[in-house]
């Protein structure tokens, strides 16, 4: 029965992506707007968690205020679906300069020219997807790690989409030696550095709360002493306009005295994060749960009698 329904989600979110992808992208967004309304003043999907996160990470702000932002971070999301929908179609390697334009290009396209892989780090911020879509349009091996999704038929399909330009997906369990493999190789990894990673998690300040972050991130960059890119694909004015950034690069043959520990790294690559997002909060998922839990108090040993 499960699958079954799985398939009829699945086909309902084909139909849909076809219909967008035949509309120019503000009759689409004119067409979802109800939905739109429908999220943010019906259904209020997440709307605690965004509040939250919002009045936590700009405390200055008033209550009108974060409606506002979240309200724009909505409008952000489905503007992304409808982004995503149609890049494949309409950007490609004889015009992207059309959508495209770079932020610290020079830096960016030095480092992933270097026969080492690298570790691509950004977050849920902008169109993130297409960023690395972008990535694999110019030819550089790249590879990703996600969590496979519940439905087994939109899982195939969208990483069939990613898999076009050449981003190759891994599954998050069991992938590690894989990724090891690929790494060794010269492939890049491309990675979200925001999600919560647990109790067991690097915890360091994102937002001034303290925040999870996967250690392992850090540790590939160390491990293979592979250059880390923060790196970030924001929207612009107009019709797909992006800017494909690189905010920075830590080297660990070169920053080896600022970066030699994953807690070091970590803080680097989160700090930098941060920074994109605030000159754009709009452009960030808030509805996401960043800040799960809290740092373990590690236990007093007791003393000897």
């Amino acid at each position: 029965m499960k699958l079954v329904a799985d398939y009829l989600v699945y086909f309902v979110v084909r139909i849909a992506l076809c219909i967008v992808g035949a509309l120019p992208v503000q009759s689409s967004l004119r067409i979802a707007y109800p939905l739109l309304r429908a999220l943010t003043e019906v259904f209020k999907i997440r709307a605690d968690v965004i509040d939250d996160n919002l009045r936590h990470a700009f405390p200055s702000l008033t209550i009108q205020q974060r409606k506002i932002l979240a309200r724009k971070h909505w409008e952000h999301l489905l503007q992304m679906i409808i982004e995503i929908a149609l890049a494949h179609r309409k950007i490609h390697l004889t015009n992207w300069r059309d959508h495209i334009h770079f932020k610290n290009k020079r830096l960016l396209v030095r480092t992933l020219l270097d026969r080492r892989p690298q570790v691509i780090v950004s977050g849920h911020y902008g169109n993130f997807e297409l960023g690395g879509m972008v990535f694999g349009l110019f030819g550089f091996p790249i590879f990703t790690i996600a969590r496979p999704l519940d439905n087994p038929f939109l899982d195939t399909f969208f990483n069939q989409q990613r898999s076009k330009n050449g981003l190759r997906m891994l599954k998050k369990q069991g992938s590690a030696k894989e990724a090891e493999a690929l790494l060794s190789s010269g492939t890049s990894l491309l990675v979200l550095g925001d999600q919560a990673a647990g109790d067991r998690g690097c915890w360091v300040d994102f937002f001034g709360r303290p925040a999870s972050t996967h250690k392992a991130i850090a540790l590939f960059g160390l491990t293979f002493e592979a250059p880390m890119i923060v790196a970030y694909c924001k929207r612009m004015e107009g019709t797909l306009h992006f800017e494909l950034g690189c905010e920075g690069v830590a080297d660990p043959k070169v920053h080896q005295k600022e970066y030699q520990g994953v807690r070091e790294l970590t803080c680097w690559y989160t700090q930098n994060l941060e920074m994109i997002i605030r000159r754009d909060p709009h452009q960030y998922w808030w509805a996401h749960r960043r800040w799960k839990g809290k740092p373990r108090v590690p236990r007093r040993k007791r003393s000897a009698a």
